[in-house]
């Protein structure tokens, strides 16, 4: 049985991709550093004025690795559009599984898969498409014996099963919690180094 070119795997691809992201997520986390930096080198009004950067930063952060439509399938392969351009995942190399839950003011604004391949392509999925695609490439990657196979995260396979059934509530204390300590922390950090 032939593969067709873009069913096959192509490794110099997905170095491309992790390139793009890594220099992508350097230079954000150079902007986040930027109040710290400018804290101690000008005192808290630089700082202050820093921090609207980190936040857009950080907001941009988030969104690198999120899909964007349109997406192309195949029975092997599923490539999105990101902020640092096309990532191309391996469905029949599926590494680990994650849900990521973000909080707007209303409550959860979004749910995103998080999928990583053994390639180290990471993609966040975000439309029912690309759920579904998802769950027959993890159910065709399962061994029988439960031993082996991805890592999915219980709270990923909670979200993946909402579209065959009852919507269960998703756990979503933790990231909220880990998310608003985080924020805390750093705008304390900042306001510390900051401080004359």
């Amino acid at each position: 049985m032939t593969t067709s070119s873009y069913d096959a795997v192509d490794a110099p691809a997905a170095a491309v991709v992790r390139r793009r992201a890594r220099a992508a997520t350097a230079a954000l986390g150079a902007l986040l550093a930027l109040p710290l930096v400018l804290g101690v080198t000008f005192g808290q009004t630089a700082a202050a004025l820093a921090m609207v950067v980190a936040v857009v930063a950080l907001v941009v952060l988030s969104e690198l690795c999120l899909e964007r439509q349109p997406a192309r399938y195949s029975r092997t392969r599923l490539t999105a559009s990101t902020l640092t351009g096309p990532r191309p995942l391996d469905l029949d190399r599926i590494a680990s599984v994650r849900l990521w839950t973000a909080f707007g003011y209303n409550g959860v604004q979004q749910r995103v898969l998080l999928v990583r391949d053994q390639h180290g392509v990471r993609l966040g999925i975000t439309t029912a498409a690309s759920r579904r695609k998802l769950r027959a490439a993890l159910e065709r990657q399962t061994p029988r014996d439960g031993r082996g196979g991805p890592r999915v995260s219980r709270a990923a396979r909670t979200c993946l099963a909402h579209d065959r059934g009852p919507k269960p509530a998703l756990p979503t204390a933790t990231p909220f919690l880990a998310q608003v300590l985080g924020m805390i922390g750093y705008v304390i950090v900042v306001l510390v180094a900051a401080r004359p």
